[in-house]
């Protein structure tokens, strides 16, 4: 009688996620959650919120009253349109923005009327041109324009007050992830065109869900956003605009001012997890097709892939090793089912670029163990299609020669 001694199965790796929100410990926010019992505010613009606003103010180094704070980052957007715009009308039915976006900023529009109306973007920016757009077909039916900080890059606002000024279209700024970049270098960023911001638990900055509109403008405009924010109203029980419900809870302003009590901290976690980054993929020679803070935000870690198709196989190679990646902004507002049939430019560079931007696993605390099997399957994976890439090109060139 043969025995046969049972091998012992392989566990398979911990799946390393795409993104690991990191917000402040209970510990940190229990002081703010103290202050909330006490004052029994929950909501409307309570001393929470009001705190977080001024002092997200100071942080920024604006004139007080220059942030309102929104329930989250497409509320935000949304008052500002509103506030910028107004809704839709026939004559000005449409919102020119970049194909090339999440799928939040046609949302916005959407809740105020708009049709998207979906605009190529910058090979080398990944955003809109304004000086582009000057000439666009469709302007005199355009009622905005929402340019898009891509993954969190900045938009300089000279450009985009130039164009509101010659076209009379007004202007608003969806920079979602742009909380660290406009943090380090406020002056091109901010402005009288508003900038709407997210603090989703996904970025850099975040207060679990929420957001904000920045601008520095007359006060009036400041009230619009927070009327655009609290069903029209403001200093009165009458709506006197368009408006919706979109005022951020004390229990979020509690998060939000605990982070940026921690902010500087966490900044530098992020930093080092770069460096970290950078080194390995130094190493690895790869270094030239990352992309991070700097020059987007510290929440994300992009590989630039050489096509789409290798975009797609390493996509398959991660999953197959437990690591999780993904296409942010998918392949492009157009590709969405409820998008499909928006009016659209031709989208180009939209169609060649959304498939080989992946972004690869970020959290403020990634560990070397997770960023080494991260560089080391990445590394694997262009070899693999290095090999077969030349194979296919043998076989090609002695079918050509017979």
């Amino acid at each position: 009688m043969i025995s046969v001694t049972a091998q012992p199965m392989q566990e398979a790796p911990e799946v390393i996620p795409v993104m690991r929100p990191k917000l402040p410990s209970a510990d940190h926010v229990l002081p703010y959650l103290r202050r909330l019992d006490s004052s029994r505010i929950y909501s409307n613009w309570g001393p929470l919120v009001t705190e977080f606003e001024h002092r997200l103010c100071e942080h920024f180094v604006l004139p007080a009253g220059s942030v309102v704070t929104a329930n989250s980052g497409t509320t935000a957007l949304v008052s500002a349109i509103l506030a910028t715009a107004g809704r839709a009308t026939l004559e000005r039915r449409y919102a020119l923005m970049p194909a090339y976006t999440f799928v939040a900023t046609a949302a916005a529009a959407e809740q105020c009327g708009y049709e998207p109306y979906l605009v190529d973007v910058d090979a080398e920016s990944w955003a809109l041109n304004a000086q582009t757009l000057l000439g666009h077909s469709a302007l005199e039916r355009v009622g905005v324009v929402i340019p898009v900080a891509p993954y969190g890059r900045p938009v300089p606002q000279a450009p985009w007050q130039a164009f509101r000024a010659q076209t009379g279209i007004p202007v608003v700024i969806d920079g979602a992830a742009c909380f660290d970049g406009i943090t380090a270098w406020p002056e091109p960023f901010v402005g009288r065109i508003p900038v709407a911001m997210s603090f989703h638990a996904t970025k850099a900055f975040g207060s679990g869900e929420g957001g904000c509109v920045v601008s520095v403008d007359e006060p009036s405009q400041q009230k619009a956003f927070a009327r655009a924010l609290n069903f029209g109203f403001y200093g009165d029980r009458v709506s006197r605009s368009a408006g919706t419900n979109g005022k951020m809870s004390e229990y979020h302003a509690a998060v939000g001012l605990a982070e940026l009590s921690g902010w500087k901290d966490k900044q530098a976690l992020y930093v080092d997890v770069i460096e970290r980054y950078r080194r390995k993929l130094g190493a690895a020679g790869l270094l030239r097709s990352f992309r991070s803070a700097p020059n987007v935000s510290a929440c994300y870690a992009l590989y630039v892939c050489s096509s789409a198709s290798e975009s797609a196989r390493m996509q398959a190679f991660l999953d197959q090793r437990g690591i999780d990646s993904r296409l942010w902004y998918g392949n492009g507002l157009h590709h969405h089912v409820s998008l499909k049939d928006a009016p659209r430019d031709d989208l180009q560079v939209t169609e060649e670029l959304a498939p080989r931007i992946v972004g690869i696993p970020m959290a403020a605390d990634l560990p070397d163990s997770a960023i080494a099997r991260v560089v080391s399957a990445l590394v694997e994976c262009l070899a693999v299609g290095r090999s077969t890439s030349s194979t296919e090109d043998v076989t090609y060139s002695a079918a050509a020669q017979r």
